[in-house]
């Protein structure tokens, strides 16, 4: 079975589609998709479709909802004679609620990290050149926000935030290995778009800021900063990050040869595999690099 939710959710059998169109049956799918190989109880499924307060119905109205998913599943299968599984060996029912099986098949978001990984790596080996092109290859397996087409209840919800967080974090990666191999030009147009879009980010701000002042706009990277400072204290009640006030102190002591007093560089602090994630609320607190 083939599945990608890094954009709409899409899911094949043997190359055809089982996903349902109704909108709840598509959200049980892409709750037991996000949990591919694991039993989903019922509870969960449950408070996935309806919160906290389920109908008396819920119950039997799931359980139809699985036997349509097992009748698509069925009709994938059929085809192919020499597949002696049936849709319940796909779609199983277990011990207080229902697993999928992946059957090792294509999975967009193991791909998404696997090459992220990679890419970390290399940012670890300073190897820079590799670090971009497997963080970009990561990043171009999205097509989307993260199952774009299914609306999230709790459950699903909680998924797509955990994905979206690991994208910024790939996208922050990917800008500081272009950085690092002095690309500040290209990047200013995906930037500027980037510190709009996620205002209170100091990460993005301070690379934003970096790549600014290596183009010779001084004066617009400490725009930057003192924009994203007066976002911070006024939405969040926080001052910018020590990180990102030396980063503004050393574009402030600019050198003159035009580069900044000390050798400070916007690295994400959620930057890899084992990392604690972004500072409060989403602000990419920032982590000097030497």
């Amino acid at each position: 079975m083939d599945t990608d939710i890094l954009g709409t959710l899409a899911v094949r059998e043997k190359g055809i589609s089982i996903a349902p169109t109704a909108p709840k049956p598509r959200q049980v799918l892409a709750l037991l998709v996000v949990q591919a190989d694991q039993m989903v109880p019922v509870g969960m499924l449950s408070e996935e479709l309806w919160g906290s307060r389920p109908p008396r119905s819920a119950r039997p109205t799931l359980q139809t909802y699985i036997l349509q998913l097992r009748e698509l599943i069925t009709a994938a299968l059929e085809p192919d004679a020499a597949d002696a599984r049936t849709a319940k060996d796909v779609l199983l029912t277990v011990p207080g609620g229902y697993l999928l099986k992946s059957g090792g098949g294509g999975s967009d978001v193991r791909e998404f990290e696997r090459l992220a990984g990679l890419g970390y790596r290399a940012m670890d080996a300073a190897d820079f050149p590799e670090a971009a092109r497997q963080l970009r290859a990561a990043l171009a397996l999205w097509s989307g926000p993260p199952l774009a087409d299914v609306h999230a209840g709790m459950h699903l919800a909680t998924q797509v935030k955990r994905l979206e967080e690991s994208r910024l974090c790939a996208l922050d990666q990917r800008i500081e290995a272009d950085l690092r191999l002095g690309r500040h030009r290209e990047l200013l147009a995906e930037l500027t778009v980037l510190v709009s879009r996620y205002p209170t980010h100091e990460s993005l701000c301070g690379q934003y800021m970096l790549a600014l002042y290596r183009s010779g706009r001084r004066g617009e990277a400490l725009d930057a900063y003192q924009r994203l400072r007066a976002t911070l204290v006024r939405s969040l009640g926080l001052e910018p990050s020590a990180a990102l006030s030396k980063l503004q102190r050393s574009i402030l002591m600019a050198r003159p040869d035009g580069s900044p007093a000390t050798a400070t560089a916007a690295v994400p602090g959620s930057a890899g595999p084992g990392s604690t994630g972004s500072g409060p609320a989403g602000t990419g607190r920032l982590a000097p690099v030497g």
